[in-house]
């Protein structure tokens, strides 16, 4: 095994002692409430990251055809695309219909059902749909009680090469909630207007096979998620500062983080020069409404203990500023010229974007594996 230090930086690594702490904290969430559980693979796009937290024997959600297209080459079947479909994306989602069985799409108003039916006659199977509820007014998605919901979905149960198979929400504005109170209420909230929105449905003699719904807010909240059958939640496997700022997390839970090195100083400023910048960091300020804003990610040393106070504080495409929230002057032993550093990231999501691969470390810091991924759309 490898030592980090033999890595050229910026490099993207994963604590996989934390990785699978934080997924058997999920996984006993869906098991204490009799759900299924389906793991959004968004953050990593990763098949071997997802064999520990999203198997291909189970149900996953993604956030792009060239996901979806990835995990269905790999043995994938049910598959959800969690994003508003669009008639540009029909010939991609006709072919993964025909290589995943369960292949399901997601539409929110009555234009993009009405499109889709235009198009239905041309599929060689039936296509698996689901329409997306609003529980929070946060982004997209039908109400819950509007005559919208029903009309859309008898328009899907009445088209033969459509299959219903149910509603989905997403509680976004979770988000928004830094306190363990207001996080029970969202989660309690989302899913009794899609458990409201599902029994509508039912009433109009239209069978929801799957009630879905999930963030990781709602999904770790203490709600016993009554009135759905299957949990969503994604960057529950890495967390980063955006779910510790919420309180969802520990920031010694974040299983992410970036490997940098020092490469100069502003001596009279007070800042450490590093080589990660936007271009591996991601231009995510998700903390910057929270109590403890983390700038663009947090500083560890080498071995991922937190430096407290320490912060990337601006960047620039290849170079990363950082700087104490105080203006105290860098620890000479800490931040020398060619120093390794960790940065936990702000947007787990963003960051890993930032990169083709991941270096996956033991509890001694060695690198055991060394996990690939997808990108693009």
């Amino acid at each position: 095994m490898n030592s980090l230090s033999t890595l050229m930086t910026p490099a993207c690594v994963i604590d996989d002692s934390k990785f699978q702490r934080n997924i058997q904290r999920m996984q006993a969430v869906a098991e204490r409430d009799n759900l299924v559980l389906r793991p959004h693979v968004k953050t990593l796009k990763s098949l071997a990251a997802a064999e520990r937290y999203a198997p291909s024997n189970g149900p996953i959600t993604v956030s792009t055809l060239a996901e979806a297209e990835y995990f269905a080459a790999a043995g994938y079947d049910d598959i959800l695309y969690a994003v508003g479909l669009v008639p540009n994306k029909y010939a991609r989602v006709q072919a993964l219909s025909e290589r995943a069985g369960k292949f399901t799409v997601v539409l929110d108003s009555m234009a993009a059902v009405n499109a889709l039916l235009a198009f239905a006659e041309k599929l060689e199977q039936p296509l698996q749909v689901m329409l997306e509820v609003d529980v929070d007014d946060h982004r997209a998605g039908l109400l819950p009680m509007s005559d919208a919901l029903r009309e859309c979905a008898k328009a899907i149960q009445a088209t033969p090469k459509l299959h219903f198979r149910g509603v989905m929400t997403h509680a976004g504005g979770s988000y928004d909630c830094f306190t363990q109170q207001s996080r029970d209420a969202m989660a309690l909230q989302e899913c009794q207007l899609i458990a409201k929105a599902a029994l509508r449905l039912h009433e109009a003699g239209i069978n929801c096979e799957l009630v879905s719904a999930g963030s990781t807010p709602t999904a770790l909240a203490n709600c016993n998620h009554k009135g759905i059958n299957e949990l969503r939640a994604g960057v529950y496997a890495t967390f980063d500062c955006v779910m510790a700022g919420l309180g969802v997390c520990s920031f010694d839970d974040i299983a992410m983080s970036v490997l940098t090195s020092v490469i100069g100083h502003q001596t009279d400023k007070n800042w450490v020069i590093v080589d990660a910048g936007w271009m591996a960091l991601s231009r995510d300020q998700g903390t910057a409404s929270h109590a403890k804003d983390c700038g663009y990610g947090l500083v560890c040393d080498q071995y991922g203990k937190l430096l407290d106070g320490w912060y990337v504080s601006s960047t620039n495409q290849e170079h990363g500023i950082i700087s104490h929230i105080d203006g105290k002057q860098p620890d000479a032993s800490l931040f020398a010229y060619g120093n390794l550093l960790r940065i936990l990231p702000i947007h787990a999501c963003a960051t890993a974007a930032q990169f083709s691969e991941y270096q996956v470390i033991n509890e001694q810091g060695e690198i055991g594996e060394v996990w690939s991924r997808i990108s693009g759309w």
